[in-house]
């Protein structure tokens, strides 16, 4: 199943989304969808990392909101400065996920 979603973009925006397609050598629906899913991970992920930041979320929760494993989270707390909290709370919850599962 598929959607078609529109955007208004600057004629800068569309020159630059052609040159790259073709760099890519892809058209420029192509190109939109690979930058969309691209761009869909990355806000996930750096969502996901300022609510562990802040102490929103666990780190399963964490991981969840990433659409990742908790080991891939868990590799990329260095990069991110992350330091790693675990408690009772977070334990209590990740049985809870793991019985949900």
């Amino acid at each position: 199943m598929s959607t078609t979603v529109s955007a208004h973009l600057s004629t800068e925006e569309a020159l630059q989304l052609d040159e790259l397609a073709g760099l890519e050598g892809s058209d420029r629906d192509e190109l939109v969808r690979v930058i969309l899913r691209q761009g869909i991970k990355d806000l996930r992920l750096r969502r996901a990392v300022e609510s562990y930041r802040r102490g929103e979320a666990s780190l399963s929760r964490a991981a969840e909101l990433a659409a990742i494993s908790q080991w891939d989270f868990l590799a990329l707390m260095d990069r991110e400065a992350l330091e790693l909290h675990y408690g009772s709370p977070e334990f209590e919850e990740d049985l809870r996920m793991a019985k949900g599962l």
